[in-house]
């Protein structure tokens, strides 16, 4: 009789599950080498183990998922608190300082910037309507989603001012309204992978979206 191959006993057993049945006993002489090594355990005790080492899987990704969860009812809670501020903002000047200020003291961004295209009557000169490059404007029009990496390739990070020379990653985010694309929120940091090209992107749309239409809003009141 020739010999069996490995994955041919596999399939038998597999096959066939009243072999074990059938021969009880032979459980009881079978040991196998221990999964962390040093000695051999019966196929009985192998199995509680694995099922031990699952269960530890199990509840490590559990974890991830209650963590995960957890950092996005915070990320909520402040995106809610951001929202409501800049409703009640009257001002330009309102809006300018409670974005600055919740996202330094909320979302410990170090870094943010503003920038529109263009100046309604009536609000003095600031630096968030300093003249920006065609080839920027004409990139945030491109933008699908807000864009996140290195800062590369971009004349956005001297918005950051004396802080340029430090950033290493940056979000870029599209304002919008019904007329097309009004300027872009430039959020800087010294972590090269604070802002990466994978992270997700949706509460920075939702950031794009509610200072897009503060901003609509206040800047009518002054035209």
């Amino acid at each position: 009789m020739s010999a069996m191959f490995p994955d041919e006993i596999a399939d038998y057993l597999k096959n066939n599950p009243g072999f074990f049945e059938q021969y009880a006993d032979l459980m009881a002489t079978i040991f196998v080498p221990h999964p962390h090594g040093g000695h051999t355990v019966s196929l009985a005790e192998r199995q509680m183990l694995t099922l031990r080492d699952k269960n530890r899987a199990t509840e490590g990704k559990l974890a991830e998922l209650i963590a995960f969860g957890e950092e996005n009812d915070q990320i909520s809670e402040k995106m809610h608190r951001l929202s409501v501020a800049l409703v009640a903002a009257e001002t330009f000047q309102a809006v300018i300082h409670l974005l600055n200020f919740h996202l330094r003291d909320d979302f410990a961004v170090p870094h943010v910037a503003l920038r529109l295209w263009d100046k309604p009557e009536g609000i003095e000169n600031l630096p968030e309507f300093a003249v920006v490059s065609e080839e920027l404007q004409v990139f945030a029009e491109t933008l699908a989603r807000p864009y996140c990496g290195s800062t590369a390739g971009f004349g956005s990070n001297s918005w950051f001012g004396e802080h340029a020379a430090h950033i290493r990653s940056q979000a870029l985010i599209a304002l919008r309204t019904g007329g097309g694309t009004i300027g872009m929120i430039a959020l800087g940091s010294e972590e090269a992978q604070r802002f990466y090209a994978d992270m997700g992107t949706l509460y920075l749309e939702r950031l794009g979206e509610m200072v897009s239409a503060a901003l609509a809003r206040v800047t009518k009141s002054v035209l």
